[in-house]
């Protein structure tokens, strides 16, 4: 069934505001009200769950400005992509935790660049602890959504990703569902391999607006489904039984036509709700540069836009989470504001 209103989930914390992945954009999206927060994770050297959005991390930390490491500039083929730069695989944990994070859109998002070099990487353990610690001192339950990335790439390096997850969850008390654990990918096998271990949580598939999961394309090659196919009704029913929901690209509900207008929330939540799949949307975000051109005010693309008005159409869709980058507005407006 879908929630009366939706999980409100700070997308890598509060990154409007703050470096994502950084400890400050984690505190200050627990203290804005969030139900959640999403860590992203990649793996170091030795194997240690790290929180980045992608394991290419010029964009986000300083390394690119540390004389020490630039002979680990290098490029690398990623889930079919080709990435020049630095790569959390090629460091330990101990070489990471000496960087700092970066504001990955300074442009877009200059207060939040303001912040910049002064906050160290964070591990995954580093994470699950903060939200404890903050669950136990505001008196309700706050979760992870835990997002699992490249793992056909990192399974690819000789890693059991599986298994240093099922590892770093039950070490750090939460793998037997004493507090709220979503686990996600863009890769249903990882999901099923994490799940197989005794992972106590609920799972959810995240889809793309366009392409293919690379765990299929690795398999199956060219007749590997795509992300469209798998939100269709027959896509659907092929995944019940085998996650709990999806999280589908906002442009999915959306559905705008050529002129960036949508015409109302499109059917795939509805469907996705008659086969007891529940129904997450990324990233629903203030600025014009993210609103679909129906929505864009003036200002340029970091201003706001008439971003309510999107929102509106998300939140008709009977969603169950939502995931946020400006935590205080979206508690605000599909919260209610009743959860800080």
């Amino acid at each position: 069934m879908p929630r009366p209103s939706p999980l409100v989930i700070g997308h890598r914390g509060a990154p409007g505001y703050r470096p994502e992945h950084s400890r400050s954009s984690y505190d200050l999206a627990l203290a804005m009200g969030v139900d959640a927060v999403e860590p992203d994770i990649v793996v170091s050297k030795d194997g240690v769950l790290v929180v980045r959005h992608e394991n290419e991390i010029s964009g986000t930390t300083d390394v690119a400005l540390r004389p020490e490491f630039a002979a680990r500039r290098t490029t690398k083929i990623v889930d079919g992509a080709q990435l020049t730069g630095w790569f959390t695989e090629d460091f330990t944990w101990q070489e990471l935790s000496t960087l700092r994070c970066r504001e990955r859109l300074p442009k877009l998002r200059a207060t939040s660049a303001s912040f910049d070099d002064r906050q160290p990487v964070l591990r995954l353990r580093d994470v699950l602890d903060l939200v404890r610690e903050a669950s136990l001192e505001r008196g309700r339950e706050l979760g992870v959504v835990l997002e699992i990335k490249h793992a056909t790439y990192f399974e690819s390096l000789g890693w059991d990703l599986a298994a240093l997850i099922e590892q770093e969850l039950r070490e750090a008390g939460w793998a037997d569902g004493a507090l709220p654990l979503w686990v996600e990918a863009f890769e249903r096998t990882i999901l099923e391999k994490v799940r197989s271990r005794g992972v106590r949580g609920t799972y959810i598939y995240l889809v793309e607006a366009s392409g293919s999961a690379f765990d299929l394309v690795d398999r199956l090659g060219s007749d590997a489904p795509t992300y469209a196919d798998e939100v269709t009704p027959a896509g659907l029913d092929a995944l019940v039984g085998v996650v709990d929901g999806i999280s589908v690209d906002k442009r999915m509900i959306l559905a705008p036509d050529r002129r960036g207008r949508t015409a109302g929330p499109s059917s795939v939540v509805a469907d996705a709700h008659e086969r007891g799949l529940l129904v997450f949307t990324w990233t629903v975000r203030p600025e014009n540069a993210f609103l679909i051109p129906q929505f864009r005010g003036t200002g340029g693309k970091a201003a706001a836009g008439h971003y309510e008005g999107e929102w509106a159409v998300i939140r008709d869709g009977a969603i169950d989470g939502v995931f946020v980058d400006h935590p205080d507005l979206g508690v605000a407006f599909f919260g209610g504001g009743t959860r800080a």
